[in-house]
């Protein structure tokens, strides 16, 4: 009989292509990657050097969103004023074009934040393992995906061979349970979690959200928590899918249809953590402790409202040296202070 496992494990030991035991790092398969003009260009020159294309063209999503403009978009690439960022976006046209990848431009109606255009379309699903150059790549845990960020040395390697060296993270779980007070939403919980664990407790952590609490969240509030994930070290954020999961995915352009949703359902089902399943670390939180929460300082961890005594030494003197260097007295109302630069 297996013993009990979380959703991360179950997702990575279904990924696994082989483990080098001397070094404990394993290659895992890739379902996902998106791609975008920011980390791209140095990645496809590196395949050309070597004579190699894509491996799962596919597989590969492209979509253009770092460096677009906000503002005469249908103009085309005449609206894109700076040169830097007008050659990032034809050169992605180009590479994606000479790579048979489906790309979403300017100025097509599924353009979009990528983080966003993966569920919207229906490419990103429970199970999937999910990269991208981007850190924030950990939105996609939201849907029950094992989704991060990867360097442009990665991007170039996955898509190469579909496959990416990586190490096994540790389970932490976060427990929600409650309901949260009015006004407060997931990036209230997410600052509020941060200020317990620090910016880098959650480092060689894979963080899964559970409890009423997140059952209660709608799909874009899970996205926004996971994909705030890495604020808090971690190298990615899940949520196990449920009825909110596929009633959102119902329907989607990318989406299973007819029987083969039936049969992706059954699949996604059962992607949860066991009961008995080994964690690292577990942290409780009543949702009702929760308050409105921003960030006031330097780091995402200094977060209002504060504590009336920071009782954590190292916290004291950054918070201490955050005052300092912004020129802000303890207890000063934010409203009113002056905004140097947006």
């Amino acid at each position: 009989m297996n013993s009990p496992r979380t959703l991360y494990d179950k997702i990575w030991d279904s990924h696994v292509v082989t483990t080098d035991k001397a070094s404990g790092e394993s290659l895992l398969y890739i379902d996902l990657h998106l791609i975008h003009e920011v980390t791209t260009p140095q990645a496809f020159a590196g395949l050309r050097a070597n004579g190699r294309k894509v491996r799962r063209p596919d597989l590969t999503l492209a979509v253009a969103d770092h460096n677009t403009p906000t503002e005469g978009q249908a103009l085309g690439m005449a609206g894109v004023k700076d040169p830097e960022a007008r050659e990032q976006l034809e050169t992605l046209a180009r590479n994606v074009a000479d790579n048979n990848i489906q790309f979403f431009p300017m100025g097509d109606i599924r353009n979009g934040i990528v983080h966003v255009v993966g569920p919207e379309q229906g490419r990103t699903q429970p199970g999937l393992t999910i990269v991208c150059g981007d850190s924030h790549t950990s939105t996609h845990g939201a849907f029950g995906a094992l989704a991060h960020g990867i360097g442009t040395s990665e991007v170039e390697h996955v898509l190469a061979t579909q496959t990416l060296r990586a190490r096994k993270m540790k389970n932490m779980a976060v427990r929600v349970e409650g309901e949260f007070r009015p006004g407060v939403g997931a990036k209230d919980l997410a600052l509020h979690l941060i200020a317990i664990i620090g910016t880098n407790g959650g480092a060689g952590h894979v963080i899964e959200y559970t409890g009423s609490a997140i059952r209660s969240m709608s799909m874009e509030g899970r996205m926004t928590l996971c994909n705030l994930s890495i604020e808090g070290g971690a190298r990615a954020g899940l949520v196990a899918p449920d009825e909110t999961t596929f009633d959102y995915m119902r329907g989607r352009p990318a989406a299973p249809k007819g029987g083969q949703w039936e049969t992706a359902l059954n699949h996604w089902q059962t992607l949860h953590s066991d009961d008995g399943a080994h964690w690292d670390e577990v942290i409780d939180i009543a949702a009702a402790d929760v308050a409105p929460t921003i960030t006031w300082g330097t780091s995402p961890e200094q977060a209002a409202p504060i504590p009336s005594q920071i009782t954590d030494s190292v916290k004291r003197e950054a918070a201490e040296r955050a005052l300092a260097y912004m020129g802000l007295e303890p207890g000063q109302k934010l409203e009113g202070v002056k905004i140097d630069r947006v």
